[in-house]
């Protein structure tokens, strides 16, 4: 099962109970899925101005749900959430898991150094003779 968190956002001209009954509804359906929620979070956030207006409506009541679910249940949220008319947005976002089992980085041994190399003696060179120009007579 993946990790998920789903953000929707409700329209504000629902009375408290019945957005209650909304967030219960998701909840039971992402139950009944086969789903797993691990929080429900909505006084995170709240009520909240909304950076643009949608559907002429410049606030909005967000839901935070943080749940664990088979790979087919996200479709079928999205799917309610859509028909829905009360929830103006949503965002559904799979969870990575941090792998702890992180490779380590390679320790870099240097390179053994080279002893020097010694030069060999260079060969003493006889001194050259230049050709004496003689006078052409």
């Amino acid at each position: 099962m993946n990790r998920y968190e789903l953000t929707y956002i409700i329209d504000t001209a629902l009375e408290e109970t019945a957005r209650k009954e909304l967030i219960e509804k998701f909840s039971s359906l992402i139950a009944a899925n086969g789903g797993e929620i691990e929080k429900v979070d909505e006084t995170f956030w709240g009520k909240r101005r909304l950076a643009y207006p949608i559907n002429d409506k410049p606030e909005g009541y967000y839901v935070l749900v943080t749940l664990k679910a088979p790979a087919e249940l996200p479709r079928e949220i999205e799917r309610n959430l859509q028909i829905n008319e009360n929830v103006l947005r949503y965002l559904f976002i799979k969870l990575e898991e941090k792998k702890h089992s992180v490779k380590p980085r390679p320790v870099r041994t240097p390179a053994p150094v080279a002893a020097p190399v010694e030069e060999a003696p260079a060969a003493v060179e006889a001194p050259v003779e230049e050709p004496v120009e003689t006078p052409a007579e």
